[in-house]
């Protein structure tokens, strides 16, 4: 009688949902410059073959109107743990490097410090690209020369919400190359290694240290491995558990291994597709074996379009496009730059089958979880994430109305249904025209599209709809002032954020 009435007074308050399961394990794949083109599951035209990516799509929900907060990757890492864009952190443009110190304060708020406070073990394995503080020695040379590989690692993952961390720290064309295993390096480098684009120009990246037991080609399927063996450990323990799992693939070195290597018949790149497919069948195999199946919310999604490094050139000769049509590809502020594949999976908790045009963002995972585990609202705290559990139970959209886009060069884009205005004159990153090119060319320094009619984004209507251009700015504007986008008091950002072009004024009416 006690405990019913208990239950009774949490649901009025709303901690216990009613109608959601219990916590379920959670698995967040975060695949590396992945076209939204490269899975059949975003793109019925896609040439490369991702059967478990299907199957695990045709099992549970697939957003076709998904993004992620940034065209590249440091910056969708952030968003992705903090629910909260980058560009109000420090990094207002470009990624870090493998040497880099760590971005993400230990006081932030993160998924994992949140499904930590739940009860959850939280395990980061793969390629962290945050940044972690190397032991420096007193040398004047740079980069990997001043690290003393022999002491602890500091601030990495672990100040960030994880009980335990694997990874290697940036990209895996960066050194250096070593595994760290929370806070301690596996193996000390014994060598220095290194592949130039004349070699090979998919399997390239940078010369510098690499550990005994680094293998690059071994990589993936490494972390894979480790992530398999993870599930298995803790389903014994009968307590959920927090599984990071981002990839250092299809980025370079884009180096596929047998039975993938020239599975594809295509080039490497569809093969490396087509191998981290594989290596999904085997993830969601292992759920199964373990006997958390049902209860365990699987994410699989990428960090922002497709590199050139692809060669969308010998792609299209297959027939194949990385950006399914859209605009534009990695770096990009156009759609090809930060439009994402991304499905997620849960059979306890999401009707299989569904797709949604549901806007999202990849920083929607933080308040996705704070409902899930019942975890009130906080204003530091996932300040641009909305939950997307309308979406899991069949609502045509969630309660975010907007998204705001970030290109490698620091370019803005401010979306709102199907207006999109891009605060560039040209791509904002890698695609033509660049933005000294527009420049030259004396293009618009801002660009206004219709998406439900020009999915290209090809004819620019700032011209002809300008208030409705200003009308986003203004937008853009608050969304900027109040530190946030989510519902909640106004906050700081930690830097001063400006977003308007040269040339272009604040319309009247701020």
């Amino acid at each position: 009688m006690i405990m019913r009435s208990l239950v009774s007074l949490l649901l009025l308050y709303g901690f216990v949902h009613a109608d959601t399961p219990k916590r379920p394990n959670v698995i967040f794949v975060l695949a590396d410059d992945l076209g939204i083109g490269d899975v059949s599951p975003t793109n019925p035209d896609c040439k490369i073959q991702t059967p478990h990516l299907q199957k695990m799509a045709d099992e549970g929900i697939t957003f076709l109107d998904a993004h992620s907060s940034s065209a590249v990757c440091t910056p969708t890492r952030y968003g992705v743990l903090t629910g909260r864009y980058n560009w109000r952190s420090r990094l207002a443009r470009g990624v870090l490097s493998g040497t880099s110190n760590h971005l993400i304060p230990a006081e932030r708020a993160t998924v994992a410090h949140l499904l930590k406070k739940a009860g959850y073990h939280t395990q980061m394995i793969g390629k962290w690209h945050l940044g972690w503080d190397w032991a420096r020695v007193d040398k004047k040379e740079g980069k990997w020369q001043n690290i003393d590989f022999s002491k602890p690692v500091a601030n990495g993952p672990d100040v960030n919400g994880f009980d335990r961390y694997y990874g290697h720290c940036g990209s895996l064309d960066m050194p250096p190359y070593v595994w760290v295993d929370t806070g301690k390096v596996t193996a000390l480098p014994d060598r220095q290694e290194g592949v130039n684009r004349n070699e090979d120009p998919y399997g390239w990246y940078r010369k510098g240290p690499i550990g005994s037991d680094f293998h690059i080609d071994e990589v993936l399927p490494h972390l894979f491995d480790k992530s398999i063996a993870y599930v298995k450990e803790r389903a014994k323990t009968k307590k959920p558990f927090f599984l990071y799992l981002p990839l250092p693939a299809p980025h370079t070195p884009i180096v596929p291994v047998p039975p993938y290597k020239g599975a594809s018949k295509m080039n490497p790149y569809a093969d490396f597709v087509m191998q981290m497919d594989g290596h999904m069948g085997e993830l969601l195999e292992a759920l199964k074996d373990a006997g958390v199946d049902d209860d365990t919310l699987v994410f699989f999604t990428s960090d922002n379009g497709c590199s050139p490094e692809g060669n969308f050139a010998k792609l299209k000769e297959f027939g194949h496009d990385p950006s399914a049509g859209y605009r534009g590809h990695k770096a990009d502020v156009y759609e090809g730059g930060h439009r994402v594949p991304f499905v997620a999976r849960w059979p306890n908790g999401i009707k299989a089958g569904q797709k949604t045009t549901a806007l999202t963002c990849l920083t929607d995972l933080y308040d996705t979880m704070r409902e899930i585990t019942g975890q009130p609202k906080k204003d530091k705290a996932g300040e641009d994430s909305f939950s997307l559990l309308p979406a899991f139970k069949g609502k045509r959209s969630t309660t975010r109305k907007t998204l705001v886009s970030h290109s490698i060069g620091g370019s803005f884009s401010m979306r709102q249904g199907e207006w999109k205005l891009c605060l560039s004159a040209g791509s904002g990153g890698w695609s033509a025209p660049r933005e000294g090119d527009a420049k030259k060319k004396k293009l618009p320094p801002m660009q206004l599209f219709n998406l439900k009619e020009d999915r290209g984004e090809r004819k620019n209507l700032v011209g002809e709809k300008r208030p409705k251009a200003d009308e986003l700015i203004l937008l853009l504007s608050k969304e900027v002032e109040n530190g946030r986008s989510s519902p909640g008091k106004p906050v700081s950002n930690d830097r001063k954020v400006t977003f308007l072009p040269a040339g272009v004024e604040m319309p009247q009416g701020k």
